[in-house]
C-alpha cells in the first residue's frame, strides 16, 4: 500500500512539489506532468540539502533521480 506524502510546492523547471517523512526515509516527487515518484532510503539531509538548493531540479536529478530506489505512484 503506498500513502502520499504532504507535499509542499518548489519553484523548479521540473518539479511541482516535495514531500518527506523522516521515519520512513522516503521522498515524494511531483512532476509539472503530474506524475508523482517516491525515493526510498533518502537520508534528511539529502531532504533538506534539495529544499535549501538554489537549482532545486539540477539538484534532484544530480543527487536523487539515479541514487535511491523509486516507484511510479498512481494518484
Amino acid at each position: 500500500m503506498v500513502i502520499l506524502l504532504e507535499r509542499q510546492s518548489v519553484k523548479s523547471v521540473i518539479l511541482r512539489s516535495v514531500g518527506y517523512d523522516e521515519r520512513t526515509k522516503i521522498l515524494e516527487i511531483e512532476f509539472h506532468s503530474g506524475l508523482v515518484y517516491q525515493y526510498s532510503g533518502v537520508p534528511l539531509k539529502i531532504y533538506k540539502d534539495l529544499m535549501h538548493s538554489g537549482e532545486i531540479g539540477k539538484y534532484f536529478s544530480d543527487k536523487v533521480r539515479t541514487q535511491f530506489r523509486t516507484k511510479q505512484v498512481v494518484t
